[in-house]
């Protein structure tokens, strides 16, 4: 059974028509890569799956739960929306790091925050915190800034400042792990670490999306390709095959100038 059924989600800001016809599934552990162009619709995408946009058509289902269908109020409730964004964890392109906290406390803030809705946190506070700590250290270390727990995201680089970011991602045990361009507010010297991480989830098995212009890396990481073009799926299939062979005319062109560039 597919983690992930997507189908036929359209988005229109107005007369602007952002996705058509958007429809797919990811199997669990699978790595999924989604190219195109600037304004192709790939960040669109990812915000209707975690429901910062709402989509005008279409449904989205997680382990075999309808979670959004479009032409039924009853799955748009804020109240339900909150707790069906807990199914994808977000990196954005610019870390989105709150200034204030530490590293550690960014990591763990979200997770704090929801143990306090639950009925039993005033009664075992201390144990549910120590627990959510541990946990954050933990991320932290597998993210290789064991040692910049306590550094405020200002002293940090641009690379450890991301690897905060999916370490915070993370810290929700999400069902699907979502990436928005991870490295294009990098240096190029810096990308190379965040990418190393993503790869590793990738060997973890980890199910992810990831909104990429690294080619080379969507094709050596990524099980499957999407292609977007003026907001609807070009072109879908094993990334290899997708990247190195495309059938499409479009996406060869796509991959021509990305190649010359």
């Amino acid at each position: 059974m597919s983690i992930l059924e997507v189908h036929h989600i359209e988005k229109h800001f107005g007369a602007t028509r952002v996705l058509e016809d958007i429809s797919f599934d990811l199997e669990q552990g699978q790595a999924l890569a989604i190219i195109g162009s600037s304004g192709s619709g790939k960040t669109t995408l990812l915000r209707c799956l975690n429901f910062l946009e709402k989509p005008d058509k279409g449904t989205i289902s997680v382990a075999g739960q309808l979670i959004f269908d479009a032409s039924d109020p009853a799955t748009q409730r804020e109240s339900e929306v909150r707790k069906k964004r807990l199914h994808f964890g977000l990196v954005f392109q610019s870390f989105n790091l709150f200034p204030q906290y530490t590293a550690l406390k960014n990591v763990t803030l979200a997770r704090e925050l929801l143990a306090q809705e639950q009925p039993d946190f005033k009664q075992n506070k201390k144990n549910i915190l120590e627990e959510i700590q541990a946990d954050g250290r933990e991320l932290l270390a597998k993210m290789g800034l064991s040692e910049r727990a306590g550094h405020y995201p200002s002293q940090l680089s641009g690379g450890q400042q991301q690897r905060v970011a999916i370490a915070r991602a993370l810290a929700l045990h999400p069902d699907i792990l979502c990436f928005d361009e991870p490295t294009s507010a990098l240096d190029p010297e810096l990308t190379g670490e965040v990418l190393r991480v993503i790869r590793e989830l990738a060997e973890q098995r980890t199910t992810m999306i990831i909104v990429t212009h690294e080619m080379a890396f969507a094709r050596d990481v990524a099980d499957q390709v999407i292609f977007m073009d003026g907001g609807v799926i070009v072109e879908q299939g094993n990334a290899r095959q997708v990247i190195e062979h495309p059938k499409e005319e479009r996406t060869k062109q796509f991959l021509s100038r990305y190649a010359e560039g």
